[in-house]
């Protein structure tokens, strides 16, 4: 299972996510780096714990539709694949965004699964991540246009537009340190469809956490704060392989 660091980004900065409040995000303080600037958080990840895919929730883009490109390039100039989600709501949207290992669609801002399946002819399913944002558990986004459908059965739908990777991602427990709290819909969606690349988030508190998560065969998992404040170590990490 691997670890994907998280860069969230808000007016150029990388900031800590606080349960999806996005106004009470604050730059990020960190063990790793004194920098708030996206490529230094980058590189200190690199350094510290060998890790070379970052995850990168672009809030300027989400909140305001401004992606940060230069951000992108820059990273990706220095080698580091990119997960990117920066707040898709149709097919149209990511023409103008640059190539990278995953474009994120989140069930947050896209506007149904029929731009899922465009994202996927556009730009190949193995290309696409589908991110389940949920909010205590609960689907968020436009759920009329997903047939006002639970979770797992929003999951499903995903998996039919062909996407080879699905986030399970509760904002309301991010950067609380709470725990992800989604174990249990891990744990069937992953006996359902063992061939997707699943990957968990929001609220990892410590290795026992992750453990917990490589036990129910997650590919991955997405950490944030456990990095930054030392809870999780880079001697921790190499544990995972």
């Amino acid at each position: 299972m691997r670890i994907l660091p998280v860069l969230d980004i808000k007016d150029r900065i990388v900031v800590h996510g606080i349960a999806g409040q996005r106004d009470q995000y604050r730059p990020i303080t960190s063990r790793l780096t004194s920098s708030c600037q996206p490529i230094e958080v980058a590189r200190a990840f690199h350094k510290q714990f060998g890790l070379t895919e970052i995850y990168i929730a672009d809030l300027d883009a989400i909140m305001y539709g401004q992606p940060n490109l230069s951000v992108y390039d820059e990273l990706q100039s220095q080698g580091f694949r990119l997960w990117l989600d920066a707040g898709i709501k149709t097919a149209n949207d990511a023409r103008r965004l640059p190539g990278c290992h995953r474009l994120v669609a989140g069930l947050e801002t896209i506007s149904g699964p029929e731009v899922l399946h465009d994202l996927v002819q556009q730009r190949g399913g193995e290309n696409v991540a589908f991110s389940l944002d949920l909010h205590r558990g609960q689907p968020l986004g436009n759920r009329q246009a997903w047939n006002d459908a639970d979770a797992l059965a929003i999951a499903e739908q995903a998996r039919s537009a062909s996407v080879q990777a699905i986030i399970v991602l509760d904002l309301s427990r991010v950067g609380v340190g709470d725990g992800i709290g989604t174990e249990e819909l891990c744990r069937q969606l992953v006996a359902r469809h063992p061939d997707i690349e699943w990957v968990a988030g929001g609220g990892v508190r410590n290795m026992d956490d992750l453990h917990r998560l490589q036990r129910l065969g997650l590919t991955a998992v997405l950490v944030a704060s456990a990095l930054h404040d030392g809870r999780i170590t880079p001697q921790s990490v190499a544990s995972l392989e």
